[in-house]
């Protein structure tokens, strides 16, 4: 269940709701003892009657520990809901958008293929900065690109030109340490000034501001870019 980017007041009717009807909440967190991000955001929904279920998912780069991760996952939702449980997976931002929860479902669906299963979809962090800066995310001539920034700056620049071929609007996520270098890279190519930043979006720390003013020393944790050639020629 996605409980959007950070503010508990983008949840939707539907999510509230499924929280409200479960037994256990179900929520991520990267090591044993941590506190989850999307628990977090949830948390005014959460009563203390409810059991809170986390899952750890460690952040590696190995394949085996968060394949071992996600098959853990779903046995454990699975035991919850043939113990006659109604639980939740709660998911920060969309729950099929680049999400864990999405790995989860198709653990279940494998190993648990009896296990009902029901997704409630969420606001996403891009859909959110747009709206928090204004700024139209996609017109209705327009692409749009969502994909994690690029490692290298040739991988950036081909996608650029393919976006301006295209029509593209590219949303670029993780943008973090790459800022250093995607800023220049950008401003060489006439971009900067239209490109909206925005960084932990719906939380109270929240930034959402030209990406022109964002110094290239900064590397923002919880960023994202977004990108688009201009607006004069889908203007009425």
């Amino acid at each position: 269940m996605g409980v959007g980017p950070g503010d508990p007041e983008l949840l939707t009717v539907a999510a509230v709701r499924a929280i409200r009807a479960a037994a256990t909440v179900a929520y991520p967190v990267a090591r044993e003892g941590g506190e989850g991000m999307a628990a977090a955001i949830a948390a005014p929904w959460i009563v203390p009657e409810q059991h809170r279920l986390p899952l750890v998912f460690p952040m590696v780069d190995e394949a085996q520990p968060r394949r071992q991760a996600w098959h853990d996952a779903a046995d454990r939702l699975a035991a919850e809901v043939a113990a006659g449980r109604p639980v939740v997976l709660l998911c920060e931002g969309d729950v099929s958008l680049f999400a864990t929860a999405s790995y989860v479902l198709l653990a279940l669906r494998a190993r648990h293929p009896g296990c009902a299963v029901r997704l409630i979809p969420g606001i996403p962090a891009v859909a959110a900065a747009a709206a928090a800066g204004a700024w139209p995310l996609a017109l209705q001539r327009e692409g749009l690109l969502i994909l994690p920034t690029p490692e290298e700056p040739e991988a950036l620049e081909a996608l650029l030109e393919q976006a301006a071929a295209e029509g593209w609007v590219l949303a670029l996520l993780k943008l973090g340490r790459r800022w250093p270098w995607v800023r220049p890279l950008l401003e060489r190519r006439g971009l900067l000034a239209e490109a909206l930043f925005a960084r932990r979006v719906g939380w109270p720390d929240q930034q959402v501001m030209a990406a022109a003013s964002v110094e290239a020393e900064a590397v923002p944790y919880f960023s994202l870019l977004l990108v688009r050639r201009g607006l004069a020629a889908e203007l009425p």
